[in-house]
């Protein structure tokens, strides 16, 4: 479960915001996670209480932005929202697309004590 290691980079990076900027206490922590991002929600829920227990995070509230897949289509020029990666191009059918999103995850921002 990648998920694991996904929120012990998160606590790394909270830690060491903590310390950067002087808060003691993280209450709720949003993350934009693309739907390409291979990222499984329920797996990252349960790891980020896990993970997270001890830290400044402990108890944080933790809220997920859906970021929609992307792709550039090679047929019909057009830009088209994807779910999956091999997705057909919703607007011609083509199976010539480029992704051009929808694969990031960040820490969007931290609400602090």
């Amino acid at each position: 479960m990648h998920e694991m290691s996904i929120v012990e980079g998160i606590r790394t990076a909270i830690e060491e915001a903590g310390r950067a900027n002087g808060f003691s206490k993280v209450t709720k922590v949003r993350l934009e996670i693309g739907r390409l991002a291979g990222v499984e929600r329920s797996a990252l829920e349960f790891a980020f209480d896990v993970v997270l227990r001890g830290s400044l995070a402990e108890g944080a509230e933790l809220q997920i932005l859906d970021i929609p897949g992307r792709a550039a289509c090679f047929d019909c020029g057009k830009t088209v929202e994807i779910e999956h990666r091999l997705d057909l191009c919703p607007e011609c059918g083509s199976a010539r697309l480029l992704v051009q999103g929808g694969e990031e995850m960040r820490i969007k921002d931290l609400e602090v004590l």
